[in-house]
Parts: structure tokens; C-alpha cells; sequence
């Protein structure tokens, strides 16, 4: 789209030169995170250092300051950063995309205020999942109106990155029953954020629940859910999957690192050095093709998401083609990623498994990722969509409206 209409415009930024700038902050992010899901420490160091590095304007453009990056560098980016940290990438998924969603906002003096929030480093959490399995479709959050601005009631879970966040994304039903997003101070008066995340994975994303009690909201920081980008899912997806490609690279790093260090093999071994052993090389050699498959798919992925901008007669084929596309990535990176987290231990015999090396990080994060989003339904409707032709792309709007909730 133009310019003119939002604030989308076609990437400038080089993925080479991205890398260069944030790969010493994810190297730094990277140090301690060992010691951090050990300790159940939250990262928000971390989440500051990415923030002073621009992490979240990476798809503003450069003439409103941001890095001009496309959406396939952005994931790639998230991947290496999931490699450094899984924790810490997943935080970033809501901020992302609601930058996203301000981007295809029309252009504004209200959302020329976002812009610059996000440009001064403030940071978007939440979560619109409703608390005791309240679906889409009986949504019981209120963002009800009171003279100029609106109040904000309801409870959350899956709030994630919400301890770091400035700002709170919460979905909610208006006077009328529309659905609507409202955006509210972190801080306000009558939030409550509860750290009873119980995964046994991502445990410092800062999941759990988030409650909202007559919670001021602003005239200009409240939208039409329906308003919303139209390939919001994908990218709440996809970004998932960006999470789940680093930690198949996770592996392979810290799996080849405990194979080069093993000082003795098994009797059954082909050679006194497990090093050397070319049954547990082939291990190795297994596992470094799910981490490339993990990231090809993303990078095809993420491809599909670029092109999707324009409201042109072709605009809902270059949708479907991004669900499908996407699709296909999730069940490619899932298997690819629990495959990898799995086998590398066939690599390292029973001193694998010490917990100084905390190589269960690694399967534990990607099982928890990997089930937020049911991949045992994807296979059956890619293949409604290539043999009958359905239409592969869910109808939020409909569940919204009184449709079955996921």
C-alpha cells in the first residue's frame, strides 16, 4: 500500500546489516540464559538491551525511524534471537505485532502517537485469551464507554511479556457488543499481573494471568478488533515458528559442543572418540538438517507474509497463499524442532542429560511452543484447500460474532 494510505512501505534494510547491528545484543542476551532457566529469572535486562538497540521499530520505515526491514527479516532476526534465548524472543511476539498493526493503520495524528511511542522504546504486552476457557465467541471483557474515554474490565491468561510491557493489549466487548482492542498503561490503576505461568516450558515469558478492573483507556489508544491487519494470525504464528527455528539451532550449537566434549564412548562405539564416531556424527549431521528445513521454511514463510500488502482484486489469493504457506512451515518447523531437541541427545550418552548443561531447555521450550497452536488439524485442512479448494483462512470475524471459539 502507499505510503499515503498507512504507514507500510516496501523494505530498505539488508539482512546482513540487521545481523551486524543486533548480533553482539543477542551475544550478550545469550551469556546467561542457561543460569536464567535454572533460576526462573525474568530477562528484563535483556528485554531493555534489545529496546535501546531498536528491536522494536525493525519494520518502521527509515524515514519515521525505524530499520526499514522486511517481514522475512524480522523473523529471521526473532529466529537468531530465539537461538539466543527463547524466552526473551517469545516476549517480543505481542509488542511486534501490534507495530505491525499500527503500520497498517491509516495515517493519523492518533497513530502518529504510537509511532513515536514505539520509536521512544515503549513496549506492548498482553494477551487476548479469556481466564476459566471463556472462547472468542462468549467473550466476557468489557471495554465499556465513560464520557471521553473507555474503562476496561476482565481477566486474561497467556498475557504474555506483560511483566516488561509499558502497555497492555486487551480485547474486550464495546457498549454494543463489538469487539474492540484497548491498549492501557501497564501501570494504570486496577491492572494486576500474576506470575502463575505453570508451563513447564517458556517459563520466563511472563504468561500467566492479567487482570483488569474498570482500567482507563484512552479515546485514541481503543480500535475496532475488526479493524485489525488482516494477517494478524499469520503472524502471531509465524513468530511462534521463528521462536522454534532458533531453538533447533539451540540444539545443534549445544549438542555439538557436549559431543566435542565427551571423553569416552560406549563399548559398541566405532571409535574410542566419540568425536570421531560416525554414528554419532550422522546424529549431528541429522540434526543441523532440521535446523536447515526449520529456517528455509521460515524464510519461505515469511516470503509469502511480504507479499501480501494491497487491497487489488488479488489481495484474499496472496492471503490464502500466506495461510497455506505458513501452514505448511508449522508442521515443517514443529516435527522439525522436536525431532532435533529429541535425537541430539542419541549423540551424548547419559552425561547429556546433567542439568548443569540443561539441554532439556531445549525440548521443553519447543513442546510448550509447539502446542499452542494444534498442528494435528493443519495437515487436514491443507489438504481440504489443494484437493476440494476450501478456503484455508480461519473467519475470526465470525467467531467473534457467535461462532465456535478455538
Amino acid at each position: 500500500m502507499s505510503s499515503a494510505t498507512n504507514y507500510l512501505q516496501p523494505a530498505t534494510a539488508d539482512l546482513d546489516d540487521l545481523r551486524a547491528h543486533f548480533a553482539p545484543v543477542f551475544a550478550k542476551i545469550a551469556e546467561a540464559n542457561l543460569n536464567r532457566e535454572r533460576t526462573r529469572t525474568f530477562p528484563h535486562e535483556q528485554v531493555s538491551l534489545l529496546n535501546e538497540a531498536g528491536f522494536g521499530t525493525l519494520r518502521i520505515p527509515v524515514d519515521r525511524g525505524g530499520f526499514g526491514a522486511s517481514l522475512q527479516q524480522v523473523f529471521l532476526l526473532l529466529a537468531d534471537l530465539g537461538e539466543a534465548d527463547a524466552n526473551v524472543a517469545h516476549i517480543w511476539r505481542n509488542h511486534l505485532a501490534f507495530v505491525e498493526d499500527r503500520l497498517n493503520a491509516p495515517v493519523s495524528d492518533t497513530n502518529d502517537v504510537w509511532i513515536n511511542r514505539f520509536r521512544a522504546g515503549e513496549f506492548v504486552g498482553g494477551g487476548w485469551t479469556e481466564a476459566n476457557n471463556v472462547t472468542l465467541a462468549n467473550l466476557v471483557s468489557t471495554v465499556a464507554t465513560e464520557g471521553d474515554h473507555y474503562r476496561v474490565t476482565g481477566t486474561k491468561f497467556y498475557a504474555t511479556g506483560s511483566l516488561y510491557a509499558d502497555w497492555l493489549d486487551v480485547l474486550g466487548r464495546g457498549d454494543d457488543g463489538e469487539l474492540l482492542t484497548a491498549l492501557v498503561r501497564a501501570d494504570g490503576p486496577g491492572v494486576t499481573l500474576v506470575d502463575d505461568w505453570d508451563g513447564f516450558g517458556q517459563r520466563t515469558t511472563a504468561s500467566g494471568t492479567a487482570r483488569y478492573e474498570r482500567v482507563r483507556a484512552e479515546r485514541g489508544d481503543v480500535f475496532p478488533a475488526a479493524e485489525r491487519f488482516a494477517y494478524q494470525g499469520h503472524f502471531y504464528q509465524i513468530a511462534m515458528l521463528s521462536v522454534l527455528t532458533g531453538i533447533t539451532r539451540a540444539a545443534l550449537r549445544d549438542g555439538s559442543a557436549a559431543l566435542v566434549g565427551r571423553k569416552r564412548n560406549y563399548p559398541q562405539g566405532l571409535t574410542a572418540v566419540p568425536a570421531q564416531d560416525a554414528q554419532l556424527l550422522a546424529v549431528i549431521g541429522e540434526v543441523s538438517a532440521d535446523a536447515f528445513a526449520a529456517e528455509a521454511a521460515l524464510a519461505k514463510a515469511g516470503e509469502a507474509l511480504d507479499r501480501i500488502a494491497g487491497d487489488d482484486d488479488g489481495a484474499r489469493r496472496r492471503l490464502i497463499a500466506a495461510e497455506v504457506a505458513v501452514s505448511q512451515a508449522q508442521l515443517v518447523i514443529i516435527a522439525a524442532a522436536l525431532r532435533a531437541t529429541t535425537t541430539i541427545f542419541d549423540a551424548l550418552g547419559a552425561s547429556g542429560v546433567s542439568e548443569e548443561r540443561g539441554l532439556d531447555r531445549h525440548w521443553r521450550n519447543a513442546r510448550t511452543l509447539a502446542s499452542h497452536n494444534p498442528r494435528v488439524y493443519k495437515a487436514r485442512i491443507l489438504g481440504d484447500h489443494l484437493i476440494n479448494g476450501t478456503d484455508p483462512v480461519p473467519d475470526f470475524a465470525a467467531l467473534g460474532r457467535g461462532g465456535q471459539g478455538n
